[in-house]
């Protein structure tokens, strides 16, 4: 099995008093879009920055490209490509500019790339970058960085502050450039339909550490969500396979984790129950991270914390 991108091991930060992170722990393999997912305040950004050297953990360890974080040689930050939620870009340069200034500092830019990746989005080299929406500067900045052919892309809520028609051109231009290269991606995100278009494997985070490190498709076949109506007297299921059950109208909204065929017969014999279909990831999310009592459901969750492992 070859070496992780990125490793993290039992990483904890404090900012004063504060733990921010806990114990983190994942792995982001060779050409696996790993999406790390969280509420405001969950440790996402946190994470990122220590990855990238620019916070100590004061606990644990982690590392990229095989080297520690916390001391990354310009050769290793060279591999890396990031873009981050505010598009960061020389106010005084134009487009053209800009490929050039890449071009100039980073050995292995793909100048060729560049210039046809930005005649598909439809930017002139000639444009000034203050007069580019911003919705144009997160696809410059995204083109910059996989242009540079980075061994791991690290993109902080990129889409954050874009409307739905530019989320979805910012999400299918990131599509279309990794469409070529095996660069491994660690993305970060509040718009989860979007990260279910592109994402191998998701880890939700709260409270610094993680409920859910598994990928799209176990979770897709081991978490099932159905509507059960009571029959009088009969109570909700509980235990380790029942994650939430959430009040409805008529019955309850029951979210399952590797239920058993009994479990299901139980709740047939007892109720209605609606064929169970498999979440979408923002209904776990939702489920998991939601404003309603955060953070109870973390035990239950254990099964899929199992440590990552494939690729796409």
């Amino acid at each position: 099995m070859s070496a992780p991108v990125v490793e993290f091991a039992g990483v904890a930060r404090w900012f004063g008093t504060q733990p921010v992170l806990q114990g983190l722990s994942f792995r982001v393999e060779p050409g696996q879009v790993y999406a790390l997912l969280g509420r405001n305040g969950a440790g996402k950004t946190t994470a990122l920055r220590i990855l990238l050297g620019f916070l100590q953990p004061h606990a644990g360890r982690a590392t990229v490209l095989g080297h520690d974080c916390t001391a990354l040689p310009p050769a290793v930050r060279g591999r890396i490509g990031y873009v981050g939620e505010d598009h960061r870009l020389y106010p005084t340069m134009t487009v053209g500019d800009a490929v050039e200034f890449e071009a100039g500092t980073r050995p292995s830019f793909r100048r060729a790339f560049a210039d046809q990746a930005l005649q598909r989005c439809g930017l002139p080299a000639d444009r000034r970058i203050p007069r580019l929406s911003r919705g144009q500067r997160a696809q410059l900045s995204l083109v910059l960085a996989v242009a540079s052919n980075p061994e791991l892309l690290v993109c902080d809520d990129p889409a954050l502050g874009l409307d739905a028609v530019m989320r979805r051109e910012l999400l299918d231009a990131l599509i279309d450039l990794l469409a070529d290269t095996g660069c491994a991606v660690l993305l970060s995100s509040h718009f989860l339909h979007d990260v279910e278009r592109i994402a191998d494997r998701v880890g939700i985070l709260h409270d610094g550490a993680l409920l859910v490190d598994a990928t799209l498709d176990d979770v897709k076949r081991r978490v099932l969500r159905c509507a059960w109506s009571p029959r009088a007297g009969s109570s909700p299921p509980s235990g380790p396979h029942v994650l939430r059950t959430a009040p409805r109208r008529d019955g309850h909204d029951l979210t399952l984790l590797d239920a058993p065929p009994e479990l299901f017969a139980q709740l047939r014999a007892t109720g209605e129950l609606t064929p169970p279909v498999p979440p979408s990831l923002e209904e776990l999310f939702l489920d998991l991270a939601g404003p309603e009592r955060p953070g109870i459901l973390r035990e239950p969750l254990d099964a899929l914390a199992a440590p990552a492992g494939g690729g796409r």
